[in-house]
């Protein structure tokens, strides 16, 4: 299993670095389907502390923090982003199997663009109370049709490359989530596609 590419083994792939929405080396734009472009773009990795809600699975060692879906076996399998300081000592809420030692947890830390790092003992997820995000459609319906959010649903993961976590449409939005924005993603497929068709979410939160 490739250990630095961040989408679930079920679902494709995500690896480890502060990646371009497009091909960032040569500060090259990648065009869209309707000949729409994005790119060049390229957060900024967080400064502080943040928060990620996810799984934490070891590998004999090798520790990741998987913060999209999780492949169905059993032990699991997914690739996340390489976690250090990482410790099974006094934590609660882990299965093991084998030389995979698993459990679903919150955790605060600092993120470098490719590398989670802990700060502090986890939560683990069934004693975990999380503040709601506030809704940035205010409720509203997006612009999107439905052929229009299921061909933006096939074209963003390659544009957003090893950041992808998910998508699903809703209520005229595709709702993308990602490793981590600070908004340039955001500004960048709003003027890739227009306003009021994709909302990106950071899985990665800061902290305060």
């Amino acid at each position: 299993m490739t250990r630095h590419h961040r989408r679930v083994l079920a679902l494709g792939g995500l690896a480890a670095s502060v990646v371009l929405l497009v091909a960032c080396a040569s500060g090259a734009s990648s065009n869209t389907a309707d000949g729409s472009t994005i790119g060049p773009a390229s957060p900024l990795p967080p400064e502080g502390e943040v928060l990620a809600v996810g799984t934490i699975m070891d590998h004999a060692g090798e520790v990741e923090l998987c913060l999209g879906p999780i492949a169905e076996s059993y032990p699991p399998q997914c690739d996340g982003l390489p976690v250090e300081d990482w410790t099974w000592e006094g934590v609660d809420g882990f299965e093991t199997s084998g030389d995979v030692t698993w459990g679903a947890y919150a955790v605060r830390g600092t993120y470098d663009g490719a590398t989670f790092t802990t700060v502090g003992p986890p939560t683990m997820l069934a004693l975990y109370d999380p503040m709601i995000a506030p809704d940035p459609t205010a409720g509203q319906p997006g612009a999107g049709d439905d052929a229009t959010l299921e061909r933006l649903q096939e074209e963003l993961p390659d544009m957003l490359g090893d950041a992808y976590l998910s998508s699903s449409p809703e209520n005229g939005w595709l709702w993308v989530d990602v490793v981590w924005d600070d908004g340039t993603w955001q500004r960048a497929v709003d003027d890739a596609y227009g306003a009021g068709v994709v909302v990106i979410r950071s899985a990665l939160r800061t902290v305060g």
